[in-house]
């Protein structure tokens, strides 16, 4: 569908019935559209949520004109965990997959990126173009020097993504400073084809969006990658230092919203 910007409103959720929007969003996207695993009481209250919820910041992408259910209608989400905010209490989320230690040693503040989605009638528009706004602020507002999270190519067959992988390996891998690694127990080798036989155009045609998106501003990868089969996926984690990109992001912003996001 064609979006219109200004119909839309970019900020951080600002109780829990905001939340609960942007958990019914991700219900809708992860586990009815993508295949997720979900609990008889998710599947019932048809919200997509853990136990790390609390102690995110949930960026939202609202839709002014329909209301919704929840009386706000979120139609784009992305959660957002600060280093600091880890380190004081639950952890990271992707410590689950990833070995995070040369983030947490880094001595820089640091943003953990997840459950980004829209909502498929809003897609190919703007609206992942303000949610990138929105999160462009977030960083220069909280001095984050450095992004990561996961994301993911959806299935879990290796052979299908083994050029993108590859690709990935030979061309986005982190330097050592960045480079987290999937843990022992998941580790799933990314170099699955020799770089003189990837083609990086079609390689690249298979990326999923988010993943070029970040490539394009900079972003690498960890080392391995990893089968999520709660969420039918195969997870890279990607990284950014704003050391590269904050004048883009700076650009990006004040093209799209000129105000600050609360």
């Amino acid at each position: 569908m064609k979006v219109d910007a200004k119909r839309f409103q970019v900020r951080l959720a600002r109780d829990e019935g905001e939340i609960r929007a942007a958990q019914r969003l991700r219900y809708t996207v992860f586990v009815e559209e993508m295949g997720a695993s979900a609990s008889a009481e998710e599947h019932a209250l048809r919200l997509e949520r853990d136990r790390f919820d609390p102690f995110f910041d949930h960026l939202l992408l609202i839709d002014l004109l329909h209301p919704g259910e929840d009386g706000i209608n979120v139609v784009g989400v992305y959660r957002l965990l600060r280093g600091s905010v880890a380190q004081a209490g639950p952890g990271f989320y992707g410590q689950s997959e990833y070995d995070l230690e040369p983030l947490t040693r880094l001595g820089r503040e640091t943003v953990e990126l997840g459950r980004s989605c829209v909502h498929p009638d809003y897609r190919g528009g703007v609206a992942m173009h303000l949610l990138w706004s929105g999160l462009g602020e977030y960083v220069l507002s909280h001095g984050i020097e450095v992004l990561f999270g996961v994301a993911s190519f959806p299935g879990t067959d290796l052979d299908a993504v083994a050029q993108p992988l590859s690709h990935l390996y030979h061309s986005h891998l982190a330097p050592p400073a960045l480079r987290v690694r999937t843990l022992a127990d998941h580790y799933v080798e990314m170099n699955r084809m020799p770089a003189s036989q990837i083609d990086a155009r079609q390689a690249m045609r298979q990326m999923p969006p988010l993943i070029k998106a970040y490539l394009r501003l900079g972003g690498v990868v960890g080392e391995g990658a990893f089968i999520d089969h709660d969420f039918n996926t195969i997870d890279v984690c990607l990284l950014m230092d704003t050391a590269a990109m904050t004048e883009r992001y700076k650009d990006m912003y004040t093209r799209t919203t000129g105000k600050g996001i609360a």
